[in-house]
């Protein structure tokens, strides 16, 4: 977080986060070269067999259809959308806007970026590339239904920045919602920010803020970290997920009933709303965050797992080897039932009881050694690690 605001956790929380643009200058041009540049552009658009939806491109902000730049990949790989980097170059030369979707998912420096701030926003994260050639526009003002820090990879983009028309969209309030908004905003007001980022700077939105921006003088790229922030909404829908349970809330309005009638659905209204009430009054915390975590936790993507080198580490694991929890995994320990459970986003492992304290300590941060976990002798311990080395739990913690 600091490397992209410039800020420490608590100032941005305080005087950014859900409420107003930062813009963060460089301190090195290359700051985030490391994670993204043009030469790895040109990879993975040539190399990496990209296939749709992982690209998309725009000219004069709108999309354009994808099969003007995909076809087969040929002799074995005859899959038809793939993408072409000869239509591609050609489309980029007549000042076509390149979007590289989800590098969060085919990049690994994004991945891992992305991944760390996921889990110090406690929110999940994407990441696309907006590669854009000399002095185009690629998308007209607009807004997103999530937060974005935006960093600039390679040269030089102007960025008009407007007040929200409509504040804190949902993800099912889009901007085209309110587009005839959105163009007065822009062509109207004066913005909020009139910026142009150079490499190493970043800038931050909130959801809901208007945004255009024009390459300058060169071919442009910037990274687009999108954070899918969990609401309040959120909490609202757990809710009402959650007191379906409730018979009163279930039952069927009588036959015959006019429901376009305010008079006659009077009386059912007031009768849900009072049960609404009682129900929402006896929901447990630990309830809703079960029902709402299930968005975060399987929202981002973990440490990826070497399958070979996993299995061969697992069948060779031996007293005094190293482990770690793997990195972006949420889990959770609890006891229930005279077991102890491993709470994961896709599944639960339920194990026997005495398996607590050891559970604990080597699902906890830091590396553990294999021998050393309290609670348990040593052949159990290699039996426990080995485990949850094969569902992809822990890893081998390897360096220093």
């Amino acid at each position: 977080m600091a490397r992209a605001t410039g800020l420490d956790a608590a100032t941005f929380a305080e005087r950014h986060w859900g409420r107003a643009p930062l813009l963060a200058r460089a301190v090195d041009p290359h700051a985030f070269a490391d994670l993204l540049d043009l030469d790895a552009v040109d990879e993975l658009l040539s190399r990496r067999a990209l296939r749709t939806p992982f690209i998309r491109l725009a000219r004069d902000g709108t999309v354009v259809d994808s099969r003007s730049f995909t076809g087969s990949g040929g002799v074995g790989a005859e899959i038809a959308d793939q993408v072409r980097d000869d239509r591609v170059a050609a489309m980029f030369g007549e000042g076509t806007t390149v979007v590289l979707q989800a590098l969060h998912r085919t990049w690994p420096a994004v991945a891992d970026f992305a991944r760390e701030l996921g889990g110090e926003l406690g929110h999940p994260v994407q990441a696309n590339a907006y590669v854009t050639p000399a002095s185009s526009k690629g998308f007209s003002a607009h807004y997103d239904v999530h937060d974005v820090f935006v960093l600039q990879v390679a040269g030089r983009k102007h960025w008009t920045v407007h007040a929200p028309v409509h504040a804190d969209p949902l993800r099912s309030q889009p901007w085209n919602d309110h587009a005839a908004a959105v163009a007065a905003r822009a062509a109207d007001d004066e913005p909020a920010l009139d910026v142009v980022l150079e490499p190493g700077d970043a800038l931050y939105l909130p959801r809901g803020w208007l945004h255009s921006a024009t390459a300058l003088g060169g071919v442009s790229a910037h990274l687009t970290v999108g954070v899918h922030v969990v609401t309040r909404y959120a909490l609202v829908e757990a809710l009402t997920a959650l007191v379906a349970d409730d018979p009163r809330l279930r039952a069927s309005l009588p036959l015959g009933v006019d429901v376009a009638d305010p008079a006659a659905l009077g009386p059912h209204l007031e009768a849900v709303r009072e049960a609404l009430v009682d129900a929402l009054a006896a929901l447990p915390a630990d309830a809703v965050a079960a029902r709402v975590r299930e968005r975060v936790w399987s929202g981002g993507r973990p440490e990826p797992v070497g399958p070979l080198a996993a299995a061969a580490f697992a069948d060779g694991l031996s007293p005094g080897d190293v482990v770690r929890p793997r990195a972006g995994l949420s889990m959770r320990v609890v006891e229930r039932g005279g077991s102890a459970v491993l709470e994961l986003p896709d599944r639960t492992l339920a194990l026997p009881a005495s398996t607590l304290v050891a559970l604990r300590a080597v699902t906890g941060p830091g590396r553990h050694t294999v021998g050393s976990l309290p609670g348990m002798d040593q052949a159990d311990q290699l039996v426990l690690v080995r485990r949850l080395l094969r569902e992809g739990v822990l890893v081998a913690a390897t360096g220093p």
